[in-house]
């Protein structure tokens, strides 16, 4: 897998899309990146469009997310014309309008996997953060439905402060189901800037229960996430990005975005990823082809080395570090930069690994220029003073 991997970097091949094709949604969970809003999604006939231009392109990953898929009235038209272009297609939804007619027609149509969000085993506090009575019990019937027509299914749980405590019985409650499950540590600001959500974050301290649970391996530098991946039954990940993934694989490239990973929203925008919000272009005003190789978005993403990075690059504990190219545009505002959260975690990830007062760089120049400022202020004092 690594080899393949290698071979679509260097040749910047799209094999891996994720297509969003809606943002509407029955649910209105509280740490949603996503305006649900409707403001002109592509019909049918631009998403096979669409569809036509990434299979010439050379995808071959194929994840249909939302928002909430089954609001598509076309959806199972799509999935048809898909499978039809070879596409392995694999689903994200919340799974309330799943029955058993739409799970055999999954089925049918040849989807491989079905991704469902599920925020707590209580009730009360996953219907909290849907703010949708009874959403636990409508998503949790529609698991042995899909598992009997042979699908694979996989639970997201993303971990916030409303949430975190009852991490555990998530975990047991998939273990029961017999299905795999990835805990997410991130949360991450709205696509359009607004940064409410992260009020919903759990800060690096609280989450150290998590990365010391023997369950889950919690260092990783394979792929864009907060916590590692692990492989087996459950892990730590990312439960918005579909990047592909390898060990050690991408080497001096940060993640995967622009190089063999898209994402799609809605509206024909095109993105290195739905994490890194730099629009490339618009496919309906050009081709997949023209902005896949032709945008100055995916290029200047596709220039970005590791050893670029002016903090990052001559960091102590990099190794420790689950740098996201795309949350560090949208929290500290520089594709090359350095961000708070990744430094918080990665001192964590060291110190929980036997480091001795770890710090970043990033957190080193911080400090040198409070310093250095302090110093200013005491040599203007004494002058006056004098």
């Amino acid at each position: 897998m690594d080899r393949f991997i290698r071979t679509t970097v260097e040749k910047h091949l799209p094999v891996n899309a994720h297509f969003d094709l809606t943002y509407r949604c029955n649910e209105r969970c509280i740490h949603c990146y996503l305006d649900h809003e409707d403001y002109g999604e592509m019909t049918t006939a631009e998403v096979r469009s669409v569809l036509d231009q990434l299979a010439e392109a050379g995808t071959l990953f194929l994840a249909f997310s939302g928002g909430e898929i089954f609001l598509r009235k076309d959806l199972f038209e799509l999935l048809a014309y898909a499978r039809k272009l070879h596409f392995d297609i694999s689903l994200k939804t919340n799974a309330l309008l799943v029955n058993e007619e739409r799970a055999a027609q999954l089925r049918t149509l040849g989807v491989r996997r079905v991704q469902i969000s599920i925020y707590s085993s209580d009730p009360a506090v996953h219907d909290a953060i849907t703010q949708v009575p009874g959403s636990l019990a409508r998503s949790l019937d529609a698991i042995p439905l899909l598992r009997r027509q042979g699908l694979q299914v996989k639970l997201a749980c993303p971990l916030m402060r409303q949430n975190l405590l009852g991490y555990r019985e998530v975990m047991n409650l998939a273990e029961t189901l017999g299905v795999p499950y990835v805990l997410d540590l991130t949360i991450t600001p709205m696509m359009n800037g607004d940064r409410g959500t992260l009020a919903l974050r759990n800060r690096g301290k609280e989450l150290l229960a998590v990365l010391t649970d023997a369950k889950l391996n919690t260092h990783s530098t394979a792929g864009c996430n907060e916590g590692g991946r692990t492989a087996g039954t459950g892990s730590l990940g990312s439960t918005t990005s579909s990047g592909l993934e390898g060990e050690q694989t991408y080497e001096d490239i940060p993640c995967s975005a622009g190089h063999n990973s898209v994402y799609i929203s809605p509206y024909g925008d095109v993105f290195p990823c739905v994490q890194l919000v730099m629009p490339a272009s618009n496919l309906r005003r050009h081709s997949f082809a023209d902005i896949w190789y032709g945008s100055g978005a995916m290029r200047r993403v596709r220039a970005v080395r590791e050893h670029q990075l002016p903090d990052c690059a001559k960091c102590s504990i990099r190794s420790y570090c689950e740098r996201c190219p795309g949350l560090a545009v949208m929290e500290g505002g520089d594709l090359l930069g350095a961000y708070e959260r990744a430094c918080e975690l990665a001192e964590l990830h060291a110190r929980l690994a036997g480091i001795a007062n770890p710090i970043s760089a990033f957190h080193v120049r911080i400090r040198q220029a409070a310093r250095g400022i302090a110093s200013s202020r005491l040599t203007v004092t004494d002058r006056q003073s004098a």
